[in-house]
């Protein structure tokens, strides 16, 4: 870009990262040169976006995003519009640097790397936050909260990631405008929810939103058990779930939404299960109608992709399979695909004292075990309702009435 005669700049989070002897997770670049201009600067460019066009260029399997300088325009009745809930929706333009770094969300994400220079420049007094750890936003509070209720999500998520505090002017309206939320499309919650549940702190995260009354915007269903708990359960469960996910991402372990959303939904699908038992159902049956009727509610805020939902149902039904330990039942269910996520779902519940511990241990050791160990832990005990129906004897038939004859 240097070379084609434009302004462009390193920006916003990998800036930060760095400052903080962090490793950035990407870089974003902005310019003063136009999508359009871009493109005919790398032929390996492609534009995206309609509301507001950006260019992404391809190196490999890399994408680096690049953004024209944005300025914010507050007068003219087309670009300033409010929606029914006052919900701020503003159409962007292209501006100066200056512009851009005071439209941006936060003023530690403001800071542009100069490359020509080797230079940080800072509009905002970004530098100050970064080295005080405070998030602040730049301009009013609630006003930005209105432009995009994310934001506060945004806010949470890196309150949480950095270990930053949040300014208590930023912070106030974060109690009074979390409504605001369900007028975000669930699409766009999803992906929000993966950032906050899958960047490794994931348990500190979820005390934060519980703490700014956001948890409830996106998990109503979930929240709303979490408000009468049992004997520290299902805060307990949730707790270690959230705990798991934060340490195999620290081990460099994969880590799967459906076993997050499952962890996440489990008390509504458990506690609706139990009613439809209640009500006559086989645990099977109700295990299954609970589980998509609470994933159909929770679509409503946050949709989650069938590739995600169907390995949930899955885990939560095979829930009570475990209870079958004798015959062939465990060695069936040993061989099922999605076996290893059911039974450490199976462990959390343990450990949170929802499930039986014994249970769990049982599974542990049968799983490692060789085969003669997994035939002998397998055999039904004497006595037990499997002997029996082995063996019950056929009826004698009945003899002939010899008068009838």
């Amino acid at each position: 870009m240097k070379n084609a005669g434009y302004q462009a700049y390193l920006v916003g989070g990998g800036v930060r990262d760095l400052l903080l002897g962090r490793e950035p997770k990407d870089f974003d670049i902005a310019t003063d040169a136009h999508p359009e201009q871009v493109k005919k600067v790398f032929s390996n460019c492609r534009l995206i976006g309609r509301r507001f066009r950006l260019a992404h260029v391809h190196f490999g399997r890399e994408i680096i995003e690049v953004a024209t300088f944005r300025a914010n325009v507050t007068n003219g009745e087309d670009l300033d519009r409010e929606s029914e809930n006052g919900m701020l929706l503003r159409d962007n333009v292209y501006g100066t640097i200056e512009e851009d770094a005071l439209r941006r969300d936060f003023s530690v994400n403001a800071l542009y790397y100069n490359i020509e220079d080797f230079s940080v420049v800072d509009y905002t007094n970004g530098l100050p936050d970064l080295r005080d750890g405070v998030l602040r936003l730049l301009g009013d509070p609630a006003t930005r909260y209105r432009e995009d209720p994310v934001r506060m999500l945004r806010a949470v998520r890196f309150a949480a990631k950095l270990g930053f505090i949040i300014n208590p002017q930023c912070e106030k309206p974060i109690f009074e405008l979390g409504e605001l939320l369900d007028d975000v499309p669930a699409a766009r919650l999803f992906e929000e929810v993966l950032k906050l549940f899958m960047g490794g702190v994931a348990l500190n995260t979820f005390e934060k939103l519980r703490h700014y009354d956001l948890f409830e915007r996106l998990f109503p269903e979930t929240d709303e058990y979490l408000t009468h708990e049992e004997g520290n359960f299902p805060v307990t469960f949730v707790n270690r779930g959230l705990e798991n996910t934060d340490n195999r991402i620290a081990e460099g372990k994969p880590v799967t939404p459906a076993f997050l959303f499952a962890v996440l939904l489990w008390e509504p699908v458990r506690q609706l299960s139990n009613r439809l038992i209640a009500q006559g159902q086989s645990p099977l049956q109700a295990m299954q109608q609970a589980g998509s009727e609470i994933i159909f509610c929770q679509s409503k805020r946050i949709s989650i992709p069938k590739r995600f939902s169907l390995p949930m149902r899955e885990i939560w039904s095979l829930q009570h399979r475990f209870n079958h330990r004798n015959g062939k039942r465990p060695h069936r269910l040993l061989s099922y695909p999605r076996f290893r996520a059911a039974y450490d779902f199976l462990v959390l519940r343990a450990e949170s004292g929802e499930a039986d511990q014994e249970l769990a241990d049982w599974w542990t050791e049968f799983q490692t075990a060789s085969e003669e160990d997994q035939n002998r832990m397998s055999k039904p005990k004497q006595g037990s309702s499997a002997t029996k129906r082995k063996r019950r004897r056929r009826r004698k038939p009945k003899p002939r009435n010899q008068e009838a004859e």
